[in-house]
């Protein structure tokens, strides 16, 4: 069994949050706690790296639709990354992509979001630069 784990890179009140393993009805609720904790934190704006999963149960999607209510709720976003094949299926068939935005990368979720390209250009950086800085290319 592959282990859960999270990573978080902040940048103002924007975070990527890096997502690698099982979002299941073990790993579900830590995930949710990861978010109410960014968003205590003064993060609004939350893009979720998920092309490091492997498998997305019902209970992963409530903690990403509850985390998506908590954000818009302050008047922030959470953008999702995916490389496609089955955890971009579910989004598919369950209709969740009327929901989120969906993107491949990192930094097209960064491009496609005005708030991000302000804050990143705040740090004097280009959405490629500020990925490749930190990992996320």
């Amino acid at each position: 069994m592959q282990s859960f784990q999270m990573e978080s890179i902040s940048a103002g009140d924007c975070a990527v949050l890096q997502v690698a393993g099982e979002i299941d009805v073990y790993t579900a609720p830590e995930l949710r706690e990861r978010v109410i904790r960014l968003i205590d934190d003064g993060t609004l704006h939350i893009i979720a790296d998920l092309r490091g999963v492997d498998f997305l149960d019902s209970t992963g999607l409530s903690a990403l639709v509850g985390s998506l209510r908590r954000l818009r709720m302050r008047e922030g976003s959470l953008k999702l990354v995916t490389s496609g094949g089955r955890i971009l299926q579910i989004f598919v068939i369950t209709g969740l992509t009327r929901a989120f935005a969906l993107h491949c990368s990192v930094p097209d979720a960064i491009t496609a979001d005005q708030h991000w390209q302000v804050t990143i250009a705040g740090q004097g950086d280009s959405a490629s630069e500020w990925c490749r800085k930190n990992g996320l290319a």
